[in-house]
């Protein structure tokens, strides 16, 4: 008689342990099936020391935009697929990635990154559904709206959604969003690849968005609203899962729910 030898669970560390999504992150993988917990890695600790210490297979960072692509280097250096929530990656940063996942498959290590601008599944869908809609309609505009401690504007989330949407109108042959504006530029908002992108910072709010696309007389709006951190945190699971399957770089979490 023989049985099957139980499946290891996946070990996780956990990078900016101490902060508020950090916090939410490792209840939620204490809480997970097949997920242990192994490190809570802070401010001040040896990221490299630490991940090597705990034996993770996964590091899931939620740190801050000026320390993330170390701690993603750093993680790949010791050989652990990283799971990124933190937000400010530009384009730069993403190629530098890659061609650091590219020479660790050259020495035989096939490692995966996941940056995901938002965990949130109604907010993946709200973008997955804006960036449809938005070759069917003459002007575009996003508005984000989160808590007054979020340290980068716009939002990782509006810059991936105001992106997505311009390369679909770019590929359907639209026209930019008309606007006669000749002056006050700056409070037309940030211009991502020609789409207007407004960031309000509100005590009392954690994570908003509004796509707004209109035609001569009619509107269409796609709203999302994230409550509570927790509803991030299917999202975070489904990453920290994923990522061990999904060798190189993959920026957002539609391309894990298979909606692009």
């Amino acid at each position: 008689m023989t049985t099957d030898s139980p499946v290891a669970p996946l070990r996780v560390a956990v990078l900016g342990a101490d902060g508020r999504m950090g916090r939410t992150t490792c209840d939620a993988v204490d809480a997970a099936p097949g997920l242990e917990l192994v490190a809570r890695i802070v401010r001040g600790d040896d990221v490299a020391q630490a991940l090597a210490d705990s034996g993770a297979d996964v590091a899931v960072d939620f740190t801050r935009p000026d320390i993330t692509e170390d701690n993603v280097r750093a993680a790949l250096d010791a050989g652990v697929h990283v799971v990124v929530g933190t937000t400010g990656w530009t384009a730069e940063r993403q190629g530098r990635v890659r061609e650091h996942l590219a020479r660790r498959a050259a020495e035989g290590l096939d490692l995966g990154v996941i940056v995901a601008p938002n965990f949130g599944l109604s907010a993946v869908l709200a973008m997955t559904f804006a960036t449809k809609a938005a070759r069917y309609f003459e002007s575009v505009e996003v508005i984000e709206l989160h808590h007054p401690d979020k340290l980068d504007a716009p939002s990782g989330t509006a810059t991936h959604t105001a992106r997505a949407v311009a390369a679909a109108r770019s590929a359907a042959g639209v026209a930019p969003s008309p606007d006669a504006t000749e002056s006050g530029f700056e409070a037309r908002g940030a211009d991502v690849g020609g789409v207007r992108v407004h960031a309000v910072r509100l005590r009392g709010l954690v994570a908003h968005e509004e796509i707004l696309l209109g035609n001569v007389g009619e509107q269409l709006v796609i709203r999302q609203d994230s409550f509570d951190r927790v509803s991030f945190m299917p999202g975070v699971v489904l990453a920290v899962r994923e990522v061990v399957r999904r060798p190189g770089l993959t920026v957002g979490l539609e391309h894990v729910l298979d909606l692009d």
